[in-house]
């Protein structure tokens, strides 16, 4: 099998390298492991050399960035750029703030990051919490725009399907009628697979991880009316064309 994981958060797992093991059984050839902040950054690319499979992306999460000093981030990934694949995770989000200057601040980060990507030709993995609309605006004039688990507005789904952008899928569609609207609604080759590992697991008992793309696999061929293993290679192919 060929399975990538565009999105997981390798520094909460436990045990990795069994996650990592049964991610190998299950065909999983490629993991992201997305940065939030400094800390986090690190160990994306600490995990990239240590495990084959695992790539690095680097980003700044929403409700990091009035922690951080921005300049610096953007300069500890320029100094990374030939060891990353993307950026991310960067977005917005609004279920937390407490006031709009905080949100402003998290607006002018995402753009700064946003021209980085430009700048190095890198894809975004975008993170866009009670902040949709804002994001999809934000992104129009930008390329290699993927969306993590979007749970925006339909409307807003199909605008960003108009102005070009990716949507990554994660094993939780077997129980999530969004997840499942979204598949139907957008052509199998704007569409991706990811985790968020260890959140957004198909079972309700257990965290989620890598191997269970394969539930998000047979979910979506259900859906299309297809075969599996034609829904993996493209799914693979979108990988592969955004990513090397």
């Amino acid at each position: 099998m060929m399975i990538a994981d565009i999105h997981a958060h390798l520094e909460l797992i436990r045990d990795l390298d069994d996650f990592i093991k049964r991610a190998k059984a299950s065909g999983v050839k490629k993991i992201i492991a997305n940065g939030t902040n400094k800390e986090t950054n690190e160990k994306a690319l600490y995990f990239s050399k240590k495990y084959d499979i695992v790539e690095a992306a680097l980003g700044l999460y929403p409700s990091e960035v009035s922690k951080s000093n921005i300049n610096e981030e953007i300069k500890f990934i320029k100094m990374n750029k030939d060891k990353i694949v993307a950026l991310g995770e960067v977005g917005l989000d609004k279920k937390e703030i407490k006031d709009e200057k905080e949100f402003e601040k998290q607006k002018e980060a995402f753009n700064e990051i946003l021209k980085l990507g430009e700048e190095l030709n890198l894809p975004k993995i975008i993170h866009s919490r009670k902040a949709e609309e804002e994001v999809i605006e934000i992104c129009r004039n930008h390329k290699k725009i993927i969306m993590h688990c979007f749970c925006g507005k339909k409307k807003l789904f199909l605008k960003g399907l108009e102005y070009g952008y990716y949507f990554s899928i994660p094993p939780i569609i077997t129980r999530s009628k969004q997840f499942q609207e979204w598949v139907k609604l957008a052509p199998l080759s704007r569409l991706l697979t990811e985790t968020d590992s260890p959140f957004l697991s198909p079972y309700t008992d257990k965290p989620n991880e890598s191997a269970f793309i394969i539930q998000t696999i047979k979910k979506i061929a259900e859906i299309k009316e297809m075969e599996e293993k034609e829904v993996e290679n493209i799914l693979f192919m979108n990988y592969q064309k955004i990513f090397t």
